[in-house]
């Protein structure tokens, strides 16, 4: 995922860092202090489209992002 988010947001992201938690089971991803996935909150893990669009709409929200930009049918 991290590799995917640095590909697709070149332009407005200058890193990804991995920490590890002291909490088992801890999963999120924030945006400088803004937590934008909480896998606790949300009972699952993203998918990599839904956290392209997270991470799009907090450094880059008028970038398209493609097929990714495409809603599911519900």
């Amino acid at each position: 995922m991290a590799q995917e988010l640095l590909t697709t947001f070149s332009a407005h992201v200058h890193g990804v860092l991995l920490l590890p938690s002291e909490v088992e089971g801890r999963y999120s991803i924030s945006c400088g202090d803004q937590v934008i996935f909480d896998r606790k909150a949300a009972g699952r893990f993203p998918e990599i489209k839904e956290l392209k669009q997270l991470v799009r709409d907090q450094v880059a929200p008028g970038l398209s992002l493609g097929h990714s930009d495409k809603k599911k049918a519900e």
